[in-house]
């Protein structure tokens, strides 16, 4: 394995990424109030919308989505960890009547046309890439219905060496805001809204919570090199991210089916 520097997500084994992430509430950035905004971001979700929320995670987004709404919420992820925290987490909350659980990955969906009326996707849409994973989820959402996602986004034009070398290493497809913007508009939406995610969203939501869940994963695996990797990655990230927040963040765009 190469050194952390050189070292994105997709380099660990899935199952550790798993026991990791799942002990923690959040597995990106995040925060209720900005997923509070993006829903009412939307208008008329009632209780005939079905929302598909892919990459759910330990569920933190769709189970607000089944607290806020009258909508139905169907959580897909690829890890059968994660489900099984959501549907807890759904019982917990008393949602556990709206919320469903489909385990898939997402770069291989046999969802059927035309079936949801809002696509969910907080922290998770470049598992896919973001351009594709608009025209591929497209064909899920029903006429006029919408898509909510958050993307990694370039805020600047130009950015230190570093920080821009990171992120083409880790995530390619990491673009500005105005270029997804037309991407979004090309794979056929009418943009609704955009909005840069607070750096609270990284900070207090995602990177702090990771420091304890650090200590216990890494005392379970003290001898793991490969766990080791992962904690010393994390790490980095949010390194990087103290240093070089203004150049990049997560960004919602929410948008309409044509």
């Amino acid at each position: 394995m190469s050194n952390q520097e050189n070292n994105s997500i997709h380099d660990f084994d899935f199952s550790l990424i798993c026991e990791y992430f799942s002990s923690i509430k959040r597995q990106g950035p995040g925060s209720e109030a900005s997923t509070h905004e993006a829903i009412t971001a939307i208008p008329n979700i009632n209780s005939n919308f079905i929302i598909a929320d892919i990459g759910c995670g330990t569920g933190s987004s769709a189970i607000q989505l089944a607290k806020e709404t009258q909508a139905s919420v169907v959580a897909i992820d690829l890890f059968h960890d994660f489900l099984n925290k959501v549907k807890l987490n759904a019982e917990l909350a008393g949602v556990s009547h709206k919320v469903s659980t489909l385990q898939a990955d997402m770069t291989q969906l046999s969802l059927e046309k035309e079936s949801f009326d809002l696509i969910w996707s907080e922290g998770a849409i470049y598992n896919i890439g973001f351009k594709n994973g608009l025209q591929e989820w497209n064909s899920f959402i029903r006429k006029n219905g919408y898509i909510a996602v958050t993307d990694s986004t370039w805020l600047t034009d130009y950015r230190p060496a570093e920080i821009e070398s990171f992120w083409l290493d880790a995530y390619p497809e990491i673009d500005t805001l105005d270029n997804n913007i037309t991407k979004m508009e090309q794979a056929g939406y009418r943009m609704i809204k955009t909005a840069v995610l607070p750096n609270d969203c990284w900070t207090k939501n995602f990177y702090e919570p990771q420091e304890n869940a650090q200590n216990v994963f890494l005392e379970r695996h003290h001898d793991d090199f490969t766990a080791n990797e992962l904690v010393k990655n994390q790490r980095h990230e949010a390194e990087l991210f103290a240093k070089y927040n203004s150049y990049y963040g997560y960004v919602w765009y929410i948008g309409q089916k044509i």
